[in-house]
């Protein structure tokens, strides 16, 4: 008998071991997945199933809330035939994947029989580029690429899809997969500022920068959207400082002081440089 209390504390701990949430992803990770949140005030996780609205984008389906007994059952409160959805923010908030052998606590499936309607046309071009789209920009590159690149294969002229491929290949340094996308498309779309903005970014990565200045000066007459060009100006201001040339730095420099910059962010990191690069 003089054993019985660590059996206790070894079946109390591997309890809380099969039923511990770890609360380590993100609402951009969780799409088709049944998640916990942190505590409430009571006590309680509230819980849901995360999917993508193709109008709404990431929304939750608020199911209710569950607590843990002792024995590492989860109890479910859940709402009274009552459909809550809530859209989410791509954010840093963190929740945790509910186990699937818990589901069926939850009185829930493990994959819901309302989601079939959002899973129409799941293989056209068009889903296939607006979820791919979506992930780029909650920068899920990887994720995004699953997406793309199958909807290149139907399609590699889709409006906007090579630019998203690149905007993938850039995000995960894989920039001559971009150039060589971008080389295509700036001939076809000369005008676009998203693609003369990726293009400049990938030419500045790849140290092909007299190309990127090339592209840089023609986008002033050729591109009339110029909501990029303080970013753009910022890249090769970036590739400069990374060489340490101070003197077409600070060419560069100047060339995005004139600017009307919008994002302040790009000031503060073009006079973090400065004061670096000349102290």
């Amino acid at each position: 008998m003089k054993y019985l209390p660590l059996l206790i504390v070894l079946v109390t701990t591997k309890l809380n071991a099969q039923t511990e949430l770890t609360f380590d992803k993100r609402f951009v990770q969780s799409e088709d997945k049944w998640v916990a949140f942190q505590k409430n005030e009571e006590g309680a996780y509230p819980f849901g199933f995360i999917y993508i609205d193709p109008e709404a984008g990431l929304t939750l389906n608020y199911e209710g809330t569950f607590e843990i007994s002792q024995t590492g059952e989860f109890i479910p409160t859940k709402f009274d035939s009552t459909n809550v959805k809530v859209r989410l923010e791509a954010n840093n908030v963190l929740v945790a994947f509910i186990p699937e052998n818990k589901l069926k606590e939850l009185k829930v499936d493990s994959t819901p029989d309302w989601l079939k309607y959002y899973k129409t046309n799941e293989n056209s071009i068009e889903r296939l580029y607006k979820w791919g789209y979506m992930y780029n920009g909650w920068n899920e590159c990887s994720k995004a690429l699953t997406f793309l690149e199958k909807a290149e294969k139907i399609n590699p002229k889709h409006k906007g899809l090579a630019v998203e491929l690149a905007f993938s290949y850039n995000c995960l340094e894989q920039y001559d997969k971009a150039e060589k996308i971008l080389e295509e498309d700036i001939k076809i779309n000369s005008s676009d500022a998203y693609v003369s903005k990726e293009y400049i970014y990938t030419l500045a990565k790849n140290n092909k920068i007299d190309k990127a200045i090339q592209q840089y000066n023609s986008a002033k007459t050729t591109v009339k959207d110029k909501q990029y060009e303080p970013e753009t100006c910022y890249n090769i201001l970036q590739y400069y400082y990374y060489q340490k040339d101070k003197e077409n730095f600070n060419k560069w420099y100047l060339e995005l002081s004139k600017l009307d910059i919008k994002n302040k962010m790009i000031k503060e990191y073009g006079d973090n440089m400065n004061k670096n690069l000349n102290k």
